[in-house]
């Protein structure tokens, strides 16, 4: 059978239809938040639609709420470093045995809060490229709350709560008995290295029939809350103020000060009376 030119050009413009057509692809994944528990190791499920094989594409995972995004490359069969955001170093990877597949998921270990944010999966061939955007939410539960007595302070007790850990930031109330929300100061934040939160505030309480206190952390997203419950002794209110004690010791001093005078003129009084009757004696012995 002879082949013709022509034959040869149908099949190069097959061949070439057929390669063009085979790169096309959609990059898929998840439509819901991926909710990450804080230290728990993560997949950010992406893959390729048909599954052809990404092991000669270009695979990027990138943080978009990040200026400089880059949490992964993998480019030319091996994982590029360059320009990778500091917090991903040693904790991500491709599973690179599923490449042929079309399987471009991420691996992320020992989550951590500054995590949570939109990730995108792109993917490029030579002549395409497409990406599909994940959210990951990320829950931390924090401490219980620690109390502790900062003693009188204008009249009442002063209480300090402190609770640590959370993700997202958590908000923190001071309770009576009864459950009711107390007068206290404005909450400080604290967010560390890792994007977790530390939450405290101070607040001062008067006596009453229970003299029981809680401090309440809770945050609402993930429908978590922690509570110290604290209770004071009568006794704790019944001690003096400051105030108070400086009139005591105003008092001490003066009573002090005034016994001491006392004793001095007493003294010098005594003395005087010593000397006249000593003076009165030698005028006598000389009179004889």
């Amino acid at each position: 059978m002879k082949v013709t030119q022509l034959d040869c050009l149908c099949v190069i413009l097959l061949h070439l239809l057929h390669t063009a057509g085979s790169e096309k692809f959609e990059v898929l994944g998840p439509t819901d938040p991926i909710v990450a528990v804080a230290g728990d190791d993560i997949i950010l499920p992406c893959y390729l639609k048909p599954n052809i094989s990404a092991e000669d594409m270009t695979v990027d995972w990138l943080n978009l709420d990040f200026k400089d995004s880059r949490v992964y490359r993998y480019q030319n069969h091996r994982i590029i470093r360059d320009y990778q955001i500091p917090y991903y170093r040693g904790r991500t990877s491709l599973f690179e045995e599923e490449l042929w597949r079309g399987n471009t998921s991420l691996k992320l270990t020992r989550v951590q809060g500054t995590d949570e944010g939109r990730y995108k999966c792109f993917i490029k061939a030579k002549s395409w490229y497409d990406d599909f955007t994940i959210q990951v939410l990320v829950k931390a539960v924090g401490s219980k709350p620690v109390v502790s007595i900062e003693g009188h302070r204008e009249g009442g007790m002063g209480l300090l709560c402190e609770s640590e850990g959370w993700h997202p930031e958590p908000e923190l109330a001071w309770l009576d008995s009864k459950g009711v929300h107390l007068s206290a100061g404005p909450p400080e934040t604290h967010r560390d290295f890792k994007g977790f939160y530390r939450v405290k505030q101070h607040v001062i309480v008067q006596e009453t029939d229970t003299n029981r206190f809680t401090c309440r952390v809770q945050q609402s997203r993930i429908n978590e809350k922690m509570e110290t419950e604290v209770h004071l002794p009568s006794e704790l209110f019944d001690y003096a103020t400051p105030l108070r004690m400086a009139f005591i010791l105003l008092c001490c001093l003066g009573a002090v000060t005034v016994i001491g005078l006392a004793l001095a003129i007493y003294c010098i009084c005594n003395q005087k009376d010593y000397h006249k009757k000593e003076k009165d004696e030698i005028m006598e012995e000389k009179g004889k």
